[in-house]
């Protein structure tokens, strides 16, 4: 199921549903007809008995809502927690190789000579993302007061179906509920300065509207490998980047028996895969600028749509 947050035309409540086909019309599970119908994570705290209760009122196609008549938010709106990991060797290399775009290197170097720390390698690394700046597809991104070099980032991300503690590679399927497109926007001068400090990032991420997901939450079981997708972003319609999901180099099996190595992950938690490899401005030598309408688009996962607002240009 393309499962989707939404609300109606002048309320604020927040519903939960699927889309029925092509179309984008969204058969609404009504809260009325269960607790677990009342929010994303509640269907995701039911589980597998949720998921059938919501595959049989989508099978009866009633309560449908015409795509022109709803408002599609960020399926998971507050996600419990959010982790971001670095999983593409490519990203990694292509991106340190142009840090003399912000003055930290005197001239462009080969990514291929870039040097990249053996933990790496050894072990996903990660951080704990703004669950609170968590937006859908069709909103408009503010970008931070004085940032000059803003930027998208392409990324696959998982959300957990399951609570797990020291989760195997070979269970960790068992513990995704689904997937969805990531769009982890990023103010690229204030991170690149920041992290200097050994620190971060930290305001180079954080920030109102900065971590866009959606435009729905496909579940598991519609995902046949998720490390075989084509990744694709077009800004204004133009093709700036494409990469596929199987270019990571620690798959999310091994990402999630890492993160939950001597901590309790919970159902609802989201992780992301980092960027693949060309997925952001800063591998290119190019960025966003007032105006501009990013499109990421991930095999089988939809098209998530959002629109520049530089409030320094005049808005």
């Amino acid at each position: 199921m393309k499962l989707v947050t939404f609300n109606l035309p002048g309320e604020e409540r927040q519903r939960i549903g699927a889309v029925l086909d092509e179309s984008g019309a969204v058969c609404e599970f009504a809260a009325s007809a269960a607790p677990h119908f009342g929010s994303m994570l509640a269907l995701i705290d039911a589980g597998e008995r949720g998921l059938e209760e919501a595959r049989g009122v989508l099978s009866k196609r009633e309560n449908v809502h015409e795509a022109g008549g709803v408002r599609l938010l960020a399926p998971v709106p507050e996600p419990r927690q959010m982790r971001d990991a670095l999983c593409f060797e490519k990203h990694l290399r292509q991106a340190r190789a142009n840090r003399h775009l912000f003055g930290y290197e005197g001239f462009p170097r080969d990514p291929a000579k870039v040097d990249v720390p053996a933990v790496w390698y050894e072990q996903p690394i990660y951080y704990k993302a703004n669950r609170f700046s968590v937006v859908g597809s069709d909103v408009d991104v503010i970008v931070p007061r004085g940032e000059t070099r803003f930027d998208y980032e392409l990324e696959l991300g998982v959300f957990l179906s399951l609570k797990g503690k020291d989760i195997r590679p070979e269970d960790a399927n068992d513990h995704i509920f689904g997937y969805c497109i990531f769009n982890d926007f990023t103010a690229r001068t204030a991170q690149l300065r920041e992290m200097t400090g050994q620190l971060g990032p930290a305001k180079g991420k954080d920030f109102d509207t900065g971590n866009a997901m959606g435009p729905w939450l496909v579940t598991a079981d519609e995902v046949s490998d998720p490390h075989n997708l084509t990744m694709t972003a077009r800004i204004n319609g133009e093709e700036w980047s494409r990469g596929n999901s199987g270019e990571m180099h620690h798959k999310f099996p091994a990402v999630l028996a890492h993160i939950s190595s001597d901590e309790t992950l919970h159902a609802g938690e989201f992780i992301g895969s980092g960027t693949v490899g060309s997925g952001c401005g800063l591998e290119l030598g190019r960025f966003l600028k007032h105006g501009d309408v990013v499109e990421l688009e991930i095999e089988g996962l939809g098209i998530l749509r959002n629109r520049v607002v530089d409030r320094s240009a005049g808005v």
